[in-house]
């Protein structure tokens, strides 16, 4: 009965039809906690993950966990008669840090479902292989990186389990990622590898622990979860910086704007969560493997936890003074795990059926009552039109909106532009659209 159930989600569910509501609410209710207790239990077992570890073993080390990972991965694509596309991404890094004592290959596992309109477009969701102690090139000791990150690869292999029912236009990329821990060094060679073959990155769900609930500020939550963004791209030219500061976008690059995305996505199929939207590139003074992507003008953000417990990371296993120190499987909250691999699933959804965004957004209306918007038009007949977005300077979400239809311009009358910033989203006639666009040049007449 589940063979034909899938067998017709192939057939009925096409690249443009599937994006009713109810599809988003079907996709939430897909997600096993089962699965995912399972995987992060399996990715705890190899005993340690760490980048440098043994890689020849079969039950030790990261050499078999990526193998594990990868046949994973093979097999869900068996299932959707090889709908995926699996590999690994490689990379070699020389001795050449205090983190890389010796010369090692990075490995990434990387599925791809190929979007059937778009196929070089992308949406990827990321987490990493890799786990530590306290000395970051203690290689040899146990370290079972439950929360992480293996929540966050665990979140990948479920949503490729989920996705692979489905059809979508643009691709999605199932990614685990290693060398996190010695320098996001698989962030850096996915990136390049996604820059030296032309991708189109639509977004990067960079998903790194995503399993606790019970914060070191003695903080119990299981509903809330931030979003980490940058405010610009580290890419932009000297020009635009300078025109940033008479024009404003000071926190509308591409990678606030996938923030803000989500968080819209979240309110309107998961209205029980909470995301918090953090106007950081990461936590204070740390990083993750999202920044490799921005570090190339790739819209990318981080999915954690809200609430971290600092005794869970990075720690010798231990007891000392009565406290449990180690990231171990007792430190993860799964129904929380099960929430936020929804979470991405829903938005690796919208995003890959979103439509292509707009392109050379321009906007005018200085010393006048109104606000004027240019852009060039999207070449898809499946397009309805598109939809201005505008918010107060000090508001960190798009909260009003106007539907102008099938136009290249469109000035909002009695629309002070000192007073708002303004955006242009495309829209299918069913409804989905695409994130919203800032302008990227300004006119006046």
């Amino acid at each position: 009965m589940k063979a034909l159930r899938i067998a017709l989600l192939w057939v009925i569910i096409s690249p443009i039809q599937a994006q009713t509501h109810q599809d988003y609410y079907t996709l939430i209710q897909e997600v096993s906690q089962e699965r995912l207790r399972k995987d992060v239990t399996q990715l705890v077992e190899f005993g340690t993950r760490h980048t440098l570890s043994d890689t020849l073993s079969n039950v030790r080390g990261i050499g078999a966990a990526r193998r594990w990972i990868k046949s994973e991965f093979e097999r869900i694509s068996d299932q959707c008669g090889g709908c995926l596309k699996v590999q690994y991404q490689k990379n070699y890094v020389p001795a050449n840090s205090q983190r890389i004592p010796k010369p090692v290959w990075i490995n990434n596992v990387v599925a791809i479902l190929p979007g059937t309109k778009y196929p070089n477009r992308y949406v990827i969701i990321s987490g990493d292989i890799d786990s530590r102690v306290t000395d970051v090139n203690n290689y040899q000791d146990d370290s079972p990186g439950a929360n992480d990150n293996a929540t966050g690869v665990a979140a990948a292999l479920e949503a490729a389990r989920v996705m692979s029912k489905y059809r979508f236009e643009n691709s999605i990329v199932f990614a685990a990622l290693s060398g996190e821990e010695q320098g996001l060094f698989g962030g850096k060679g996915l990136a390049q590898y996604a820059k030296d073959q032309g991708w189109e990155i639509i977004g990067v769900l960079n998903n790194d622990m995503i399993g606790n609930t019970a914060g070191i500020d003695g903080v119990i939550d299981n509903r809330s979860f931030r979003i980490f963004s940058e405010p610009t791209p580290p890419t932009e030219t000297e020009r635009q910086r300078k025109s940033r500061r008479f024009y404003g976008g000071e926190v509308d690059g591409n990678s606030r704007q996938l923030a803000r995305y989500i968080h819209k996505t979240v309110k309107t199929y998961m209205p029980e969560m909470n995301p918090m939207m953090i106007y950081r590139l990461d936590r204070f003074g740390r990083g993750g493997h999202h920044r490799p992507f921005n570090d190339v003008g790739f819209a990318g953000v981080r999915i954690m936890e809200a609430h971290e417990n600092y005794n869970r990371q990075h720690q010798d296993l231990r007891v000392e003074n009565g406290i449990a120190y180690g990231d171990v499987l007792e430190g993860v909250d799964f129904e929380y795990v099960t929430k936020l691999t929804a979470v991405n699933i829903i938005n690796l959804a919208a995003l890959g059926w979103a439509p292509p965004s707009v392109k050379n957004l321009r906007i005018g209306g200085g010393v006048q009552p109104s606000t004027i918007l240019r852009w060039e038009t999207v070449d898809d007949p499946n397009i309805e039109g598109y939809t201005v977005y505008w918010r107060d300077t000090t508001s960190p979400t798009w909260d009003h909106k106007k539907y102008v239809g099938q136009v290249n311009e469109t000035t909002l009358e009695g629309i002070v532009v000192d007073n708002f910033f303004f955006g242009v989203a495309t829209r299918y006639s069913n409804g989905t659209e695409s994130p919203v666009v800032f302008p990227s040049a300004v006119f006046w007449e």
